[in-house]
């Protein structure tokens, strides 16, 4: 119980840095909704997507996109931020200090994860909001879609969290965390369905992103909210659902033993 309440402390904590940090909020929080925004209004004057020839049907830009945006949001706030958040601590020496503390290390990053898990859902919802009243986007109805949406985004965040924590371990400096990490996930996005149709993709490019979360997270996030029509699309012409938690648990059992076989209070070679 004391472990819990400090990681609930933690929370509340990291938190409260993680909105005090001007860079963190445009580049993490607010940056799938900004690229939301600049994609829907860019590529509205080339109509819509998946109508047919004379132009009717179809959904807008903005619906076509945002999965994408969601999908990123998950990365950036999982992978991205706890990589560089947790490389600069190292840096600067927090997590030596922490480690002469009684501070236990569950409660170190249930207050990591939770931070998160918060920002994360405060991100999606404003995605939504911006969707919704900025650009008319139709949401889900069907209450199963949503409970899809649940367990995609739960596995997705989970192991995008626990990959960040792994991946804190490449900087060699805590000032080198951003230029390591941020090209990391940029090329991701790319190539993962994000900002690019990913069935527009040379296939060579579609294998490799394949063997990484985000193109199975936006898939996902495909199968909730663009029309069933869509499926097709799709490269296997399915939403392969079932491979999408396989890839899934597999990087987060990957993450767990690389988190374990890396993660220390201080470097070794410090």
């Amino acid at each position: 119980m004391r472990t819990l309440r400090l990681g609930a402390d933690r929370i509340r904590y990291e938190v409260a840095v993680y909105f005090r940090q001007g860079d963190t909020i445009f580049f993490t929080f607010l940056f799938p909704v900004v690229m939301l925004g600049i994609f829907s209004v860019a590529f509205q004057g080339l109509g819509t997507v998946g109508g047919a020839p004379d132009g009717t049907g179809g959904i807008s830009q903005a619906a076509y996109y945002l999965p994408g945006m969601i999908a990123a949001g998950i990365l950036l706030s999982g992978v991205q931020n706890l990589a560089v958040d947790i490389a600069v601590e190292k840096g600067d020496g927090t997590l030596k200090r922490l480690g002469g503390t009684p501070l236990p290390v569950v409660s170190y990053f249930v207050g990591k994860m939770g931070q998160v898990i918060v920002t994360s859902v405060l991100q999606i919802l404003l995605l939504l909001l911006v969707a919704r009243l900025a650009f008319d986007v139709s949401l889900p109805t069907d209450p199963a879609l949503w409970l899809r949406f649940l367990w995609v985004y739960l596995l997705g965040i989970v192991t995008s969290a626990v990959l960040g924590i792994a991946l804190s371990a490449v900087p060699r400096t805590g000032k080198s965390a951003t230029a390591v990490i941020i090209p990391i996930v940029l090329v991701l996005q790319f190539i993962s369905g994000v900002y690019l149709a990913f069935n527009l993709l040379p296939e060579w490019l579609r294998n490799i992103a394949s063997l990484f979360p985000l193109k199975w997270i936006a898939q996902g996030m495909r199968s909730v909210f663009l029309p069933a029509g869509f499926e097709s699309q799709e490269p296997s012409g399915s939403w392969d659902l079932g491979w999408m938690a396989l890839v899934l648990g597999l990087w987060l059992v990957a993450g767990l033993v690389a988190c374990r076989l890396t993660f220390r209070w201080i470097r070794k070679d410090g």
